[in-house]
């Protein structure tokens, strides 16, 4: 199985066309791909609640999609569902047999797409056709024995749970943990101490401590129950 992880430019997509136009971004959680149109739901968030309703009303009145429906709307984020017509970018993978293999993400007018073939001449002749008309960069391109996907499937368990765990921390303690990271806090000796992480916060020690130790905390819970899911 050959793995192929691009970034495409295509305006016939609505969810490129609506992440160019505004300040949005949307995430596949699950992609149903027919012969001639796909069913998404999608997750779209927004640097605030106006420009997540700009980029609603731009994929809902996109002509490419058949079908919408709103699930929840919160704050600057939305769950949605849609019918999209199948992109030309698409048709040219389906047409040398290739097939979705994770998630998309479009922000900023560009689409990270995962797709695979079951052989490299699939993948080659797709990665030409598409060089006759569609703006893209391949990001990874890595071959797949059948050991390495089945280890893959047997442990998406436990990638779903770290997943979790990062979406269950707050921003304040997703930012305190990676500035923690890239300042050196973890390292030995520590490049960072508290005081450090409390000036670039504007915050005190203690306020910045207990961010830290709430972050770790679910991280590691997480982790743990990962642990217990890998096979």
């Amino acid at each position: 199985m050959i793995n192929v992880s691009m970034e495409v430019e295509q305006y016939d997509c609505p969810f490129v066309h609506a992440s160019d136009s505004h300040e949005v971004a949307f995430s596949s959680v699950h992609c149903d791909a027919g012969p001639r149109a796909t069913e998404v739901r999608m997750v779209a968030e927004a640097t605030d609640r106006t420009s997540l309703e700009s980029g609603l009303d731009a994929v809902r009145s996109h002509g490419e999609v058949d079908e919408y429906e709103l699930f929840s709307k919160v704050d600057n984020v939305a769950k949605f569902r849609t019918v999209v017509e199948q992109t030309e970018a698409m048709e040219v993978v389906r047409g040398q047999d290739g097939y979705v293999t994770g998630p998309f993400y479009a922000e900023s007018g560009t689409e990270t797409w995962h797709v695979g073939f079951d052989e490299p001449g699939l993948a080659d002749r797709a990665l030409a056709d598409l060089e006759r008309g569609h703006e893209f960069d391949v990001v990874a391109r890595e071959d797949t024995d059948e050991a390495e996907l089945h280890e893959i499937v047997q442990n998406a368990g436990a990638a779903m749970t770290l997943i979790e765990g990062c979406k269950d921390l707050s921003d304040v303690e997703r930012q305190t943990l990676e500035a923690a990271v890239s300042d050196g806090y973890y390292e030995n000796p520590r490049d960072a101490t508290l005081g450090t992480l409390a000036d670039r916060f504007d915050v005190s020690k203690p306020a910045v401590s207990k961010n830290l130790r709430r972050g770790e905390q679910k991280m590691i819970q997480r982790v743990i129950e990962a642990l217990d899911d890998i096979e």
